[in-house]
């Protein structure tokens, strides 16, 4: 079972900056999609941001022009730079890794990291 440990969420003002960071535990070979999630209080789980093994891109509307995600050279780990925080951005953010082969199916989730935009 690979885990998925993410670290940098925290609180900032509106306007503001964070960086979220996510690694896997083992490193996995087979092609897999990564993203970020998050979940305010009652409301659904939402994509924010997914990144390919290509590298192609795709970003929730809301956070596009804001939010850049990326992934390390190993492509074993996934960041999110946002940027202009707004306090609707206030949730738990999740990683996602999900494998892209039918193959070799699997899909995991970290635990999630807070994010607090408040002035």
């Amino acid at each position: 079972q690979v885990q998925l440990v993410e670290s940098g969420g925290g609180s900032v003002q509106p306007g503001g900056s964070l960086k979220l960071s996510c690694s896997t535990s083992t490193i996995i070979v087979n092609p897999y999609t990564m993203a970020w999630y998050r979940q305010a209080p009652g409301k659904q789980r939402e994509l924010v941001a997914s990144v390919r093994w290509s590298g192609d891109s795709t970003y929730a509307d809301d956070v596009k022009g804001r939010f850049t995600a990326s992934r390390g050279n190993t492509k074993n780990a996934l960041y999110l730079d946002m940027n202009s925080l707004k306090p609707e951005d206030t949730a738990v953010y999740y990683c996602n890794a999900e494998s892209e082969s039918a193959a070799n199916r699997f899909d995991f989730w970290g635990r999630g990291t807070q994010v607090t935009v408040s002035s």
